[in-house]
């Protein structure tokens, strides 16, 4: 007959825990690993800061556009300092906010605010170099107006296409929201040239 003490000590040994030095082995490996990942996790989070506002722009320039072709009027977009959503808003170059609002007909007419948004307020650090304000006609077009109102001026640029930065310091890649004459909206990568090989890339 066999003893059950062999049986009893593996069934201790199945039943240990860590030992602290294994447990210490973990901890420091788990902290070189870390550390090894913090400049690529801190670079991952400057680059999602980049797309967040290029995101928000670029859908506060399309809502212009749709907007003024819905309201079968003119409707200007600009960037401004303020973050109170009311007529008040005073365009700013580099402006941390967006707002969108209609251009009055007629003398005497009030603005009204259609929507607005957050850009470089949510990501200090970042960026928006670009028209401080364009205008949008009832066909959705990009038109000039020297007084839309805010204290803004839409002079469309003689290239046809309109292009609005965003970069973030420690970032490893910058993005450019581009707006053309006919009001086509789209976001790019600059460091990449439009082709059939990179589509996401922006024209020349």
């Amino acid at each position: 007959m066999l003893s059950s003490g062999p049986v009893r000590q593996v069934r201790r040994g199945a039943r240990r825990g860590f030992s602290v030095i294994e447990l210490m082995i973990t901890v420091v490996l788990a902290a070189l690993l870390l550390a090894l990942a913090a400049p690529s996790l801190s670079t991952w989070v400057r680059n999602s800061q980049v797309r967040t506002v290029a995101d928000s722009l670029q859908n506060g320039l399309r809502l212009a556009q749709t907007e003024a072709v819905r309201r079968q009027r003119q409707v200007v977009f600009f960037l401004t300092d303020s973050a109170a959503c009311t007529t008040a808003n005073t365009a700013s170059a580099n402006g941390r906010f967006w707002v969108v609002r209609t251009v009055p007909l007629l003398d005497g007419e009030a603005a009204e605010v259609v929507q607005c948004g957050t850009l470089a307020d949510v990501a200090a650090g970042t960026t928006i170099t670009g028209p401080t304000a364009l205008c949008f006609n009832s066909t959705g077009r990009v038109v000039a107006n020297a007084s839309p109102g805010g204290g803004a001026a839409c002079v469309p640029d003689a290239s046809g296409l309109h292009s609005y930065d965003v970069a973030r310091s420690g970032a490893d890649r910058s993005l450019r929201v581009t707006v053309a004459l006919g009001g086509q909206t789209r976001l790019c990568d600059p460091a990449r040239t439009l082709s059939d090989t990179h589509p996401d890339g922006c024209p020349t």
